[in-house]
């Protein structure tokens, strides 16, 4: 047998995010099982990017790991533009319109998810209280009054691994969790009748450290500017959602006539765009575990819900439920407690992680509500409900305390956050 104070299942960057929070606090000792192989770095742009807002970045400069992220590659943007193409509505955000004093510097990073799943990794490494399963699968779960019991899937070529006993299994393991399924937690699904298109181009007028977003009568269409030494301020990553014929319809044109449409759709005003990379397509659906926790098991990010990226908040929203679980298991804690020993101090409260599922339940809820308000307000509609719609959009364009609220929003920076997503000089 293995013993563990806490089993992650999932070391992407929410898991790994999990891991760090919980060393930098304690000295609990960790395990975690994924057997995805960590992307090496080089020259080559991944299409999988994530918009890390200030939060995040916070999260990230807190456990050490924002200097390697930097050092790497990742593009600043302090503009957003966004426009209603069938209508006369546009929204124009600036980080220098923030509300926080001093006002940030920028509005958001746009980062492959490689380049933070690597830094994570890294520094996770360098941690000889976090250990890694990576050679084989878990097979089973199961669960007693005071501990979990993981066994390993036997591989034909591979002997199979001792069995894991720990005070906590932590799902971290996405969209489709095994762990979930495992337990049997009960989830809440909307199609979105969407799915995204996502695609690495290149843009003539370059991006202009500005994030553009076009409202198509078909879905959002979103350039996110990227960082290449080659490109000189010219590459986007999009991502396009629409209509899953109409996926399938752009995804089988040639490159030269997708770029083309990808122009016409917003306005030229990049340029005449160049697919430079493969297009990718993924069905979009809504996710809502009914609760986060079950016995001693706990469901972050992905695994717990998923939201339509118009809004780039989907990552963000799981290193809240990383920062958050971390606060909540090590808040009683001494840097001299929690090692998996005879007469150990219990650190796994169940009051405490109710509260927890209460917590990031209600922000993932209140996402979910915000991404549905916004998606249906530019669906088709007739022309008077489209000019109503612009002419919303300008009000709030020209009036700065809902625009400070909505930057806010993009900032991450709100009540109620983990310690760890404010900065230090700021705690």
């Amino acid at each position: 047998m293995q013993k563990f104070d806490v089993l992650i299942v999932g070391a992407g960057m929410v898991g790994l995010t999990l891991a760090l929070a919980l060393r930098a606090k304690s000295q609990l000792k960790i395990a975690m099982v994924d057997t995805a192989p960590v992307t090496e770095l080089d020259d080559n742009i991944d299409v999988r990017v994530s918009a890390i807002n200030v939060a995040s970045r916070n999260i990230f400069a807190n456990l050490g790991v924002w200097s390697a992220i930097e050092a790497s590659r990742l593009q600043d943007y302090q503009h957003m533009h966004v426009w209603d193409k069938s209508g006369v509505g546009k929204l124009d955000f600036s980080a220098q319109d923030s509300s926080t004093f001093p006002p940030e510097d920028n509005l958001g990073w746009i980062i492959e998810n490689k380049v933070i799943r690597h830094a994570l990794w890294q520094k996770a490494q360098q941690d000889d209280g976090i250990h890694f399963f990576t050679d084989n699968k878990l097979a089973s779960i199961s669960h007693g009054d005071s501990e979990v019991f993981a066994t390993f899937a036997q591989e034909a070529d591979n002997a199979p691994s001792q069995p894991i006993i720990a005070k906590l299994v932590v799902g971290a393991d996405g969209a489709n969790s095994w762990v979930r399924k495992q337990m049997d937690m009960a989830m809440i699904f909307k199609d979105y009748d969407h799915h995204a298109i996502v695609a690495t181009v290149e843009c003539p007028q370059g991006h202009q450290n500005t994030a553009w977003q076009v409202f198509l009568d078909s879905g959002p269409l979103a350039f996110l500017p990227l960082q290449s030494a080659k490109s000189e301020g010219k590459l986007c990553s999009i991502v396009y959602s629409t209509a899953p014929d109409d996926a399938q319809r752009l995804t089988e044109l040639d490159a030269v006539d997708f770029a083309k449409e990808l122009t016409a759709a917003s306005d030229g005003k990049l340029g005449d765009i160049k697919l430079v990379s493969e297009r990718f397509t993924y069905p979009l659906t809504m996710r809502l575990a009914q609760d986060f926790v079950k016995e001693r098991v706990v469901l972050i990010g992905d695994a717990a819900h998923t939201i339509h990226p118009l809004a780039g908040q989907g990552v963000n929203l799981g290193l809240l439920d990383a920062a958050g679980l971390a606060q909540t298991l090590t808040d009683k804690q001494t840097t001299d407690e929690g090692y998996y020993h005879e007469g150990a101090a219990e650190f796994v409260n169940s009051a405490d992680l109710k509260a927890f599922s209460r917590w990031r339940k209600s922000e993932a809820t209140e996402m979910i509500a915000a991404m549905a308000g916004i998606k249906q307000a530019f669906e088709p509609h007739v022309a008077p409900i489209k000019l109503l719609r612009g002419l919303g959009m300008q009000l709030i364009n020209n009036f700065a305390p809902a625009k400070k609220l909505l930057i806010a929003q993009a900032l991450g920076t709100k009540a109620d956050l983990p310690a760890l997503a404010y900065r230090k000089d700021r705690l």
